[in-house]
């Protein structure tokens, strides 16, 4: 029996249980990769302050995300092909995500569809939108997040054009796998994947199938899916999809300060400093070395979450300390889906929550709504 004391036990296992081409496609960036690699890495440079001899009882990580009460801040990140990693994974994500209490966001590009994850959550989750040139298409989503009570919606505006990600063409990803020899070998090797997706109808990208002009099954998906991405996107698609929304608004995708300064003015609720896990713009810097400068520039004029590189309950505890409301983490729970389903998820989320609140102890406080950047060694960190 494997003992799973980290995100990392939960990664090697993932990667002896999922296909090659679903596996790789969740851990890897784009081109060299080396913006992918610095969102975990820089992590590592920024050090603590220890402290002895202070009333470490009755710590709590309770705080809130755009208003919601979360027992911790993290948040489960928009992650397309969520169901590919295991089958039925968004539900199964969603489902864990509520059992420990913190947010679970819903990609545009998943397998299971919104109707599906509300049927099997008792609790609103948060949905993601990309934005496509079809705005009706866009309007009815918008719909169905809010039938399906979503309480927020997460727009990305990172993912105009793609990224060029290596292995995926080397491995000619595609939802359903492209069954080419090599694809059926590897997949042959993963028993309890295989018997998970023969169990399931959800195999294809149910926001999309069935719901877009002209997509009626997977033959037609992909072309539809190569014109739809918007190269005209504007601020003022981000106030008009706020106004259509008239929720919660949650920008994904800033890394720059006057960005986010636009972001302010958009009348968004928060941003996300993200650079997409590092798989669009190869060559950018982590989004950790972002943060401080966003916040800075922003004050208290909007909330501001964080997602890059979060691996451990450290990583959040830092990024909080640099000024992060809430985190965001992708990977990191794709690994426990694909290692063990739900229960990976589950597993996941209780290794973060205990090393960020052993690691709270050991910095002097009980509040993680107390933490700044005092906990953290001057110098050790991007300001």
């Amino acid at each position: 029996m494997t003992i799973i004391t980290s995100i990392e036990d939960l990664r090697v296992l993932a990667k002896r249980r999922v296909p090659r081409m679903f596996y790789d496609y969740a851990d890897s960036g784009s081109w060299t990769e080396s913006t992918y690699r610095a969102n975990s890495s820089d992590f590592a440079r920024i050090q603590f302050r220890q402290r002895v001899a202070v009333d470490m009882s009755n710590r709590t990580l309770a705080t809130t995300m755009v208003g919601q009460d979360v027992t911790m801040p993290v948040a489960l990140a928009p992650t397309g092909l969520t169901g590919m990693q295991h089958a039925d994974g968004e539900i199964l994500a969603a489902r864990a995500a509520e059992k420990a209490g913190v947010p679970f966001t819903l990609s545009t590009m998943s397998i299971c569809s919104i109707e599906d994850v509300a049927a099997h959550t008792s609790k609103p989750f948060w949905f993601q939108l990309y934005v496509m040139k079809d705005r009706d298409f866009i309007n009815r989503l918008i719909d169905r997040a809010k039938a399906a009570n979503c309480s927020a919606l997460v727009l990305t505006l990172d993912l105009q054009v793609l990224g060029q990600r290596h292995k995926d063409v080397r491995n000619g990803l595609s939802a359903p796998p492209r069954l080419t020899l090599p694809n059926l070998v590897n997949m042959a090797s993963k028993p309890r994947w295989c018997l998970g997706m023969l169990g399931t109808r959800r195999r294809y990208f149910g926001n999309i199938v069935g719901h877009a002009p002209k997509v009626a099954d997977m033959s037609s998906l992909s072309s539809w899916t190569a014109q739809q991405f918007d190269l005209t996107l504007s601020w003022r698609d981000v106030e008009w999809i706020k106004q259509r929304w008239g929720g919660k608004l949650i920008i994904k995708g800033i890394m720059d300060a006057e960005d986010a300064r636009l972001a302010v003015a958009s009348g968004a609720d928060a941003l996300i400093v993200s650079n997409h896990g590092g798989r669009q713009l190869d060559g950018a810097p982590s989004s950790i070395a972002a943060l401080p400068a966003i916040v800075d520039a922003v004050g208290d004029a909007i909330e501001v979450h964080f997602d890059g590189g979060i691996r451990s309950g450290q990583d959040v505890i830092k990024a909080v300390a640099l000024g992060a409301r809430g985190v965001y983490i992708g990977r990191a729970f794709l690994y426990g889906l694909g290692a063990m389903g739900e229960a990976g998820v589950t597993r996941c989320l209780d290794i973060i929550r205990n090393e960020l609140d052993i690691t709270m102890a050991f910095c002097g406080l009980r509040d993680v709504r107390d933490v700044t950047r005092d906990i953290l060694l001057p110098g050790t960190f991007p300001r």
